[in-house]
């Protein structure tokens, strides 16, 4: 797991070599261990590497392999690296190395660029043709692992996260009008290839690019989830089996592909339970595990503990709890949010945030339950959507949505004002082929969009802050292909995750398992009071908020004067909302515009 970044000028120019530094110094956070560069003409790579798999310096990067012509950065973990690796010397390639970063060099030159498709885990990463003259970029098929670029008329810029690339003085900043919209209605999850910030783009998951010497692209989608039954039926009894292999073998490979320890993030609910115990199952034993609460608020307790503590009893891990002050959240949000490569408003980010920085103290490496609810339909909201009338986006608009249009018009200042953006996406997103029933069409569209940039990109950037590998096996591929061909009454049943709940039972305390659904809570950012709210309303009342004039006066005048009576149809703050929108423009933008 690492932080990796390049330039590809394409008007006869070389990198700047000044700017490929400053990239890198953005992306030290998320590796410590080693930094490189290297330059070829008008391509320049940066890498920045946190030492999980082959420890030696034969595996730093950028890597180059004089022999094949190529050179490669890359960012994630490749869990079939050893099979792979086994499959290529049978094809008469040599290694240098014993990871899986030259096993991707290998694949490349012999499956060009369908080598992805050999490759399961998690990964972004580029690779330069010395002989072809090309760029090729990848991101594995969920987006677990970010890539976003910058496209201008000197060339291309690609990196792990936006601070990166907003380093370079050519980017647009201005507000993109169609991601504004989703980030006010969907939860701050703004599809790719868009962000908040109409210079810079990502990669989308399931894609790869190749850009040639001239600067011509050709983007490929090397991936599709499908979400129909199989030719032949299974019994209820016979999807739990196969679920539970497929989860065993998921969690086994995130704990064997390692040559560091491996602990796993406890949050005291079903997923994070599960994992223990079929880590335990798998043979591991001393499990790391690590847990994390808040000050408890009068509507909300803020840690799971007394659950935690249940399987932390029932398997002997070795435990690590920590419980942070209200005044340690505020204090380290600004921080938090200057880590985040898009507006993140789940009040989940700064636990993340802070726990990962006690736990990188102990592991390089955890496992953590992102994924289990959205693949296997833990949500209150997926029955409501299923029993409800209307057309499918009604269906899920009605539920789910943060703001509908006319709300949106409300929010935001005329410039903003357009079409019902969100609306348009999420109608064509249902509407895509291989989806038998309404739920399978909901549980793929979240499972391959709105996850990607919500709960998973969350915790990438907030574990990676602190060099840390957060890995999920709830979103290995092969599982997910399994479940999503699973009818979704064994997802949505038993108040959700049914499935799972089957495979617990007998493995997971029964406490865990039929207790009321959690969420990892920071209950200060959802019922805004007192120093949080003071601290809200003076970004919203800075000088640089009215100066970019992005939100009504009128509106933020009623969400403030009103703070906790303004939630989001799943129980969001819409004042935390706004508030950490300009926050992360002024933490992002506007103070790296104003250093330079």
């Amino acid at each position: 797991m690492c932080g990796i970044c390049g330039e590809l000028r394409l008007d006869g120019g070389v990198p700047d070599l000044a700017l490929l530094g400053r990239m890198m110094a953005r992306l030290a956070r998320r590796g410590p261990d080693h930094a490189g560069s290297y330059t070829d003409g008008p391509l320049a790579f940066g890498h920045r590497r946190l030492s999980v798999i082959d420890l030696s310096d034969r595996s730093n990067q950028p890597m180059v392999d004089a022999e094949l012509g190529l050179v490669l950065v890359f960012n994630g973990a490749i869990y079939n690296y050893r099979e792979l690796r086994a499959e290529l010397q049978g094809k008469g390639y040599t290694f240098f190395s014993g990871g899986d970063t030259e096993v991707i060099l290998k694949a490349y030159a012999a499956w060009g660029e369908d080598c992805v498709s050999h490759l399961l885990g998690m990964f972004a990463f580029a690779i330069w043709d010395l002989r072809a003259r090309t760029l090729f970029l990848a991101r594995d098929r969920l987006g677990i692992k970010p890539l976003y670029y910058s496209r201008t008329a000197a060339g291309l810029r690609f990196a792990s996260n936006s601070q990166a690339l907003l380093e370079a003085t050519d980017v647009d900043t201005a507000i993109d009008a169609v991601a504004l919209h989703h980030q006010l209605t969907l939860h701050a999850v703004v599809p790719a290839p868009r962000t908040i910030l109409t210079g810079i783009r990502k990669l989308a998951p399931a894609t790869t690019l190749t850009i040639d010497a001239q600067g011509h692209e050709r983007p490929r989608t090397y991936w599709r989830l499908r979400a129909v039954r199989p030719p032949v039926a299974k019994t209820e009894a016979e999807w739990t089996e196969a679920i539970h292999a497929a989860l065993l073998t998921a969690v086994r490979r995130r704990m064997d592909v390692a040559d560091v320890p491996v602990g796993v993030l406890l949050s005291g609910g079903l997923d994070s339970s599960l994992l223990v115990a079929l880590l335990a199952e798998a043979g591991k034993e001393n499990v790391l595990t690590f847990s994390v609460g808040f000050e408890d608020q009068p509507e909300e307790k803020g840690s799971e503990f007394e659950y935690s503590d249940l399987v932390v009893e029932r398997y002997g891990t070795h435990h690590h709890k920590y419980l942070i002050p209200n005044g340690d959240v505020l204090k380290r949000l600004p921080e938090a949010v200057t880590c985040m490569a898009e507006p993140m408003v789940g009040q989940d980010a700064v636990a993340f945030f802070l726990l990962a920085e006690r736990v990188s103290k102990e592991v390089k490496v955890v496992q953590s339950g992102q994924g289990a609810d959205e693949v296997f339909g833990g949500y209150f909201w997926y029955p409501l959507m299923d029993a409800a009338g209307g057309s499918d986006l009604e269906r899920f608009r009605n539920h789910y949505f943060d703001r509908d249009h006319d709300e949106f018009l409300e929010t935001v200042t005329a410039r903003y004002r357009g079409p019902d953006y969100t609306a348009e996406l999420v109608t064509r997103l249902l509407a895509e082929p291989d989806a038998d029933a309404y739920l399978d069409k909901v549980l793929r569209m979240d499972t391959t969009t709105l996850i990607v940039d919500d709960p998973v990109k969350r915790v990438d950037n907030m574990t990676m802050a602190f060099g840390l590998e957060a890995r999920v096996p709830f979103l290995d591929h092969e599982l997910v292909e399994l479940a999503m061909s699973a009818p979704p009454a064994l997802k949505v049943g038993d108040g959700g995750k049914r499935v799972l709940k089957a495979i617990a039972r007998g493995r997971v305390p029964d406490g865990v398992i039929d207790r009321p659904k959690g969420y990892f809570p920071v209950p200060a950012l959802k019922y805004v009071r007192g120093p949080f709210l003071d601290f809200m309303r003076d970004v919203l009342d800075s000088q640089a908020a009215r100066e970019r004039g992005l939100f009504k006066r009128a509106y933020l005048e009623r969400l403030l004067a009103e703070p906790e009576a303004h939630l989001t149809r799943i129980k969001g703050s819409k004042l935390w909302h706004a508030a950490l929108l300009e926050l992360w423009l002024q933490r992002n933008v506007d103070s790296v515009r104003s250093a330079g």
